[in-house]
């Protein structure tokens, strides 16, 4: 048994498509009553149901989702995009490539939605490793939230910051129903949260002038945007009951961090984080989100002594040392409380679900992975790499399947990068401050070995709690500037000893990247080969 599943994807506004091979006119988007209609990219099952974010998959564990993803895009981008870093470019110079990722999917290599296997409308030109039209979700993973997205080679930032952004929720009820969280549509909710700019015209704004426009025309190494969207409209408000509510988070900025909290003290009760349950409830006041990381979470309405709240942010930006939040992104979401208290049958149980721990004693392999910036002579970035290779270098990250690896990856930047493996699961493990941080960096950035530099001598300095709710699977973590962070990755399903169904190893393999998409994109992305 399977759900199949045919998502195009369109330009809609005021943007010419072509649709059933006739130029017609798309709907719009409309993000904010003071705003005009927004021209943006959109998933969905036609030009009129297509939304941003598009529609959340429900998929049932054990039965498969099949996708078609077909592209009807038009043949010019309505955003600003750089030719000088790597990017997927069909001969023709005509049509936007595309290809998309399922963030935090188990799933064979042809269905990854590998960089280079991006294709444009019908299929007239596709990437070097394209291979299929439909892709296939087996969904015999861990129940949890995921979502989906563009990665195409070099325009995932752009394509993104259009529209091509989508939830994937994964259920297990035999695993789930005893948990009695709150559930159905009214108090199981997912939240895609991001920001834009805005010209007067309903157009998304993006600096179309490169920090370094002698080298990169466009690029520059963050998109911040001043308005916060959740489900496709800025700064909302929602009526809520006095009761628990279930919010499925999700970071789909480019670059922005959120540090989230509700105003009037409302308290956070995580039960996932990523793709997985952790196994007790944690409650917190507050809670970081990198780009791409998922939070899931009950709140607790009941609690407020207020008729409303806001869930707030105040993560600066560029995260961590950038410019503080100002009036207009430090509001997220407004909630407004109904007065009459409500019987609640929605428990918060002492355990949720227990998946093997982190076990250092399986581990086969140590790596190390080094994050690097680069700058021009007017001390402006001009591009990240991981291990201090672009990604057309041949993968030197070869885990076996089924193995257990621990990675220490050093960042050796100013920023804090959210790193994400596909197909592996990790655990944080511990972060560990670089004492004389920039003699090692002088010897990384010479030697590129963190051996040879005796990184021992140096990764000796304060440690920093991983937070009790990220301390299970996740898929992204954040990597703290001039620390080192020791992650334990798992290439196997985390809930069974059951091998994989497809074949980990095929063509054209896997990556691990930052998940600051205009990092990603020049080029802080790895190829990530799996061996037998």
């Amino acid at each position: 048994m399977d759900q199949f599943i045919n998502l195009m994807l369109f330009a809609v506004g005021s943007t010419t498509l072509f649709y059933a091979w006739t130029p017609v006119l798309g709907p719009t988007s409309k993000f904010h009553r003071d705003l005009p209609p927004t021209p943006v990219f959109a998933y969905g099952e036609s030009k009129e149901a297509a939304t941003v974010p598009g529609p959340t998959i429900e998929a049932l564990h054990g039965i498969e989702t099949r996708v078609m993803w077909r592209n009807h895009l038009p043949s010019k981008h309505i955003l600003p995009w750089d030719p000088t870093i790597p990017t997927a470019q069909p001969s023709t110079k005509r049509g936007i490539p595309t290809v998309v990722h399922l963030h935090g999917g188990i799933d064979e290599p042809a269905s990854d939605g590998n960089s280079n296997s991006w294709f444009t409308k019908a299929f007239r030109e596709v990437g070097p490793t394209w291979a299929q039209k439909t892709y296939r979700y087996r969904n015999l993973q861990h129940p949890g939230n995921l979502w989906y997205h563009d990665h195409a080679m070099g325009l995932t930032r752009v394509n993104l910051l259009a529209g091509l952004i989508g939830a994937y929720v994964i259920r297990d009820r035999k695993v789930e129903a005893h948990l009695r969280l709150p559930t159905g549509d009214e108090f199981d909710r997912t939240l895609v949260v991001f920001d834009r700019s805005f010209r007067t015209d309903g157009s998304i704004f993006m600096n179309s002038t490169g920090n370094n426009p002698s080298i990169h025309p466009q690029w520059q190494p963050e998109y911040f945007g001043d308005a916060i969207i959740v489900n496709g409209k800025a700064w909302p408000k929602m009526t809520v009951r006095r009761r628990k509510y279930r919010f499925r988070i999700i970071n789909a900025s480019n670059a922005r961090f959120f540090r989230f909290f509700f105003t009037n003290g409302l308290r956070f009760i995580h039960v996932g984080s990523d793709s997985a349950y952790i196994e007790k409830p944690v409650r917190s006041k507050d809670t970081l989100l990198g780009p791409s990381e998922i939070t899931d979470v009950i709140v607790d309405f009941s609690e407020s002594k207020s008729k409303s709240v806001i869930l707030a942010n105040d993560a600066p930006y560029p995260y961590p040392s950038g410019d503080p939040v100002n009036e207009a992104n430090s509001k997220v979401i407004r909630f407004d409380i109904l007065n009459h208290p409500e019987i609640d049958t929605w428990r918060i149980p002492k355990r949720l679900i227990r998946y093997p721990k982190a076990d250092l004693s399986g581990v086969t392999r140590t790596r190390y992975i080094a994050m690097y910036e680069y700058t021009s002579n007017i001390d402006e970035p001009t591009h990240l790499y991981l291990n201090g290779k672009p990604y057309e270098s041949a993968a030197t990250e070869t885990p076996k399947v089924g193995t257990t690896e621990v990675w220490e990856v050093i960042n050796l930047t100013e920023d804090n990068h959210p790193l994400h493996i596909h197909l592996g699961l990790f655990v944080a493990l511990e972060q560990k401050e670089l004492l004389n941080v920039e003699e090692f960096k002088g010897c990384m950035t010479r030697f590129n070995d963190a051996i040879r530099c005796h990184i021992g001598k140096y990764a000796r300095g304060k440690s920093v709690n991983v937070p009790i709710h990220e301390r299970g699977w996740k898929n992204v973590f954040k990597m703290r500037p001039g620390f080192v962070t020791k992650i334990l990755v798992r290439f196997a399903y985390i809930h069974s000893h059951a091998s994989y169904p497809f074949d980990a190893t095929a063509e054209p393999g896997y990556v691990y990247h930052c998940h600051i998409l205009d990092h990603e994109d020049n080029a802080m992305m790895r190829p990530l080969k799996i061996v037998s």
